[in-house]
């Protein structure tokens, strides 16, 4: 059996940018209350708030996200796919980052009403 976790619903909207790898951190992509920046010898890739992403840049907005309520230890295992499974069954396609504390879900708006009902009937609790 998986994990039961809680979870909520950042409000917002979301966006997935990629810019070159050895691009600077743009100031645009460091505002916000969620903001994830990754960077990879092969790109950079910023995560924030829809609405403060310029014109030009290679991006897919229209996310929500789901906060994991952590902390998790680190000795945990299949907290992320406990979440997942029931998603994956759905058909809902994910976007997932992972953090010290915890794990954040980004889900494409059009599908969140079936994830919401999906991750419930798996016995998934929101919290918000």
């Amino acid at each position: 059996m998986g994990h039961r976790l809680k979870f909520r619903h950042l409000q917002g909207v979301w966006a997935v940018c990629r810019l070159e790898a050895a691009a600077p951190i743009p100031d645009w992509a460091d505002r916000g209350r969620f903001i994830s920046i990754t960077r990879t010898p092969e790109e950079l890739s910023v995560v924030c708030p829809a609405d403060q992403v310029p014109d030009g840049i290679r991006a897919q907005a229209g996310w929500a996200c789901l906060q994991l309520a952590g902390p998790f230890d680190f000795a945990l295992t299949g907290i992320l796919a406990s979440f997942l499974l029931p998603l994956a069954e759905a058909e809902v396609p994910i976007f997932a980052l992972s953090t010290f504390d915890t794990d954040w879900v980004l889900i494409p708006e059009q599908h969140l009403a079936r994830a919401l009902d999906a991750l419930q009937a798996a016995g998934h609790l929101r919290i918000d």
